[in-house]
């Protein structure tokens, strides 16, 4: 099977069990100031994983589009990568252990309505237990009923078989699924056997069942969800290797077209930068697709990082051709499942190659330091100067560079990054404080304010909602006036003053569009959607959005808006940031 085969199988069997399709969100979360994108397939729907009805009903399936950063330095071996697609079927308080299970050992082995996997070569984890919950012994007797010998099951602690989306959150016991890639049969194996083969990559996860029964609040348990909910994941590109026979994703459809045209514009063979720079540009194009722009700060630090750094790999391999030259590559692999990347061609090539050419003004700057005798660490840090170029110059001029001191250096600037990120999106997912849902409703009425001050074409680009304040970013073509802001503000607090109603609703998806509600850029919308409107006890609407909450019942709670400040975001971008008082 092709990737799009094993993508299709996975939806279909699910469709036929009586879950819906839901579409992929965005990689930009939406209302989630936890984290910079969508790191999992359950993440844009915790709110009702957390007891919100979904408009759709309690069985769901959907391919989710993930980022995951924090691994950056070992993509290009046989396992990381910086953009995967999820494939998750979850149950919202519907079924539980014995369907999820059933299911997924039915996918996986059979030749008919499956990926026909050797059950031979089939391995499983559970939970062990810990004073939040006991021993999942349901879910290992499941397993045995399914066909699994009793030896290939395996009671492991909280840090491989529970799993939790943060600090706050649904979370609960998970079980795993392995599988034997040796090309042989490696039997029964004891408890340390099994942990050596997994880590010698003999034996590789290819799917988890989450049965969330637990709530969590500021990383502790504090009891159980008001129903039980199942949520499953399996990484596409891991499963289609599997299914493949090959080693590692790099080795299947989803990654050889990339590959094979990175030998062609290049003159030096080398297979870890022909993987890195194929992950990346695979996943700067989702990342674009989906509205980030390269910048300085928060997601478009990370885009802009992973561009220059594949930018940097393609310049090792002596490449005659820009980055920009593989863009059309990727949305021939992908443009069938991910329309958008159609549709925003054009944008996204131009993306790249804006910041092609301003990395190579960077490196210009870079080799004038250089020249100068600065310290390699500060070469990287202020101006973004590679090491292994500095490395490569100082070598032509026998120059010595302490690359352990470098690493040094580095792994504190690393730490000290990692802790700065960690402090700031502290928090778990979908946080719902009091103030927070104030913001949100708040974040409604701006963005219905600015299109009556500059213009029904407004449309937002980013969000950001803390505590503290909220943000919007938005297409506008020039800097707001300090009059329009005030005229801005005004609407909006005469929205607050007049008290309205904040009303959801479930629709048509087409009505909805009808009616004109706003949409998240990028997203895709499911058959039924949930509108948020705020409007007067009359039924006129002043806001219409696609939305899944939480928002305050009235907006006399939010209390005086006020922006404080207004900004360039990127090129076409402003940003403004405004708070309650």
């Amino acid at each position: 099977m092709n990737s799009d085969e094993i993508r299709k199988r996975f939806i279909t069997f699910f469709k036929n069990r009586g879950h819906a399709l839901v579409p992929s969100a965005s990689l930009v979360p939406e209302n989630d100031p936890s984290v910079l994108f969508t790191t999992a397939g359950m993440q844009p729907l915790v709110p009702y994983l957390l007891g919100q009805p979904h408009p759709q009903g309690k069985r769901l399936v959907g391919v989710q589009k993930c980022v995951r950063t924090g691994d950056i330095e070992d993509i290009g071996d046989n396992r990381h990568l910086t953009f995967f697609q999820m494939l998750g079927n979850w149950s919202l308080g519907d079924y539980f252990k014995e369907d999820a299970i059933a299911w997924s050992y039915e996918l996986l082995t059979s030749k008919d309505v499956g990926f026909g996997l050797d059950p031979a070569k089939l391995y499983v984890t559970v939970f062990e237990g810990d004073e939040n919950a006991p021993m999942d012994t349901e879910s290992k007797e499941l397993w045995m009923k399914q066909g699994v010998p009793e030896a290939r099951i395996y009671s492991l602690g909280v840090d491989d078989n529970w799993w939790s989306p943060g600090e706050n959150g649904p979370c609960g016991p998970d079980t795993e699924m392995f599988y034997d890639v040796t090309g042989g049969t490696l039997g029964n194996l004891s408890k340390e056997e099994f942990l050596d083969t997994v880590k010698r990559e003999d034996l590789i996860e290819i799917w988890n069942d989450v049965f969330m029964e637990f709530e969590k609040k500021d990383g502790n348990v504090i009891g159980k969800l008001a129903s039980k909910n199942v949520d499953t994941g399996a990484g596409l590109e891991r499963l289609t290797a599997v299914i493949q026979g090959k080693k590692t994703a790099y080795d299947t459809d989803l990654f050889l077209p990339i590959i094979e045209k990175i030998r062609d514009v290049s003159s030096v063979r080398n297979e870890k930068a022909e993987r890195i720079i194929a992950d990346h540009v695979r996943t700067a194009i989702f990342m674009i697709a989906d509205g980030v722009v390269p910048s300085n700060t928060d997601r478009g630090y990370i885009l802009r990082r992973i561009v220059r750094r594949a930018i940097r790999f393609l310049k090792m391999l002596n490449a005659k051709e820009p980055l920009s030259t593989l863009v059309s590559v990727v949305q021939n692999i992908y443009e069938d499942t991910y329309p958008e990347l159609l549709i925003e061609c054009i944008h996204i090539h131009t993306v790249i190659q804006q910041e092609e050419v301003k990395f190579k003004k960077t490196l210009e700057s870079g080799l004038k330091e250089f020249e100068k005798g600065t310290d390699a660490f500060t070469l990287f840090t202020s101006y973004g100067f590679p090491i292994e170029l500095t490395e490569e110059l100082a070598k032509e001029k026998g120059i010595s560079i302490e690359r352990a001191d470098f690493d040094i250096k580095m792994k504190a600037h690393q730490d000290l990054s990692r802790s700065g990120a960690e402090q700031k999106f502290k928090g778990g997912l979908a946080n719902s404080s009091e103030q927070t849902v104030k913001l949100h409703t708040a974040h409604h009425l701006l963005l219905s304010a600015l299109q009556q001050v500059l213009g029904k074409d407004v449309k937002q680009r980013g969000s950001n909602i803390t505590d503290e304040r909220l943000r919007i970013d938005f297409a506008f073509g020039r800097k707001v006036t300090a009059e329009e802001i005030t005229q801005v503000e005004l609407l909006v607090n005469t929205a607050i003053k007049n008290n309205l109603h904040v009303v959801r609703r479930e629709m048509p998806r087409i009505e909805a569009e009808t009616l004109g509600a706003e949409m998240e850029f990028g997203a895709k919308y499911p058959d039924v959607v949930s509108i948020y409107f705020i409007e007067d006890s009359e039924g006129n609407a002043i806001s219409k959005e696609f939305c899944g909450g939480p928002h305050a019942e009235h907006t006399g709670e939010l209390g005086e808006f006020k922006i404080i400040k207004e900004e360039a975001s990127s090129q076409g971008v402003r940003r403004i940031k405004a708070v309650l008082v």
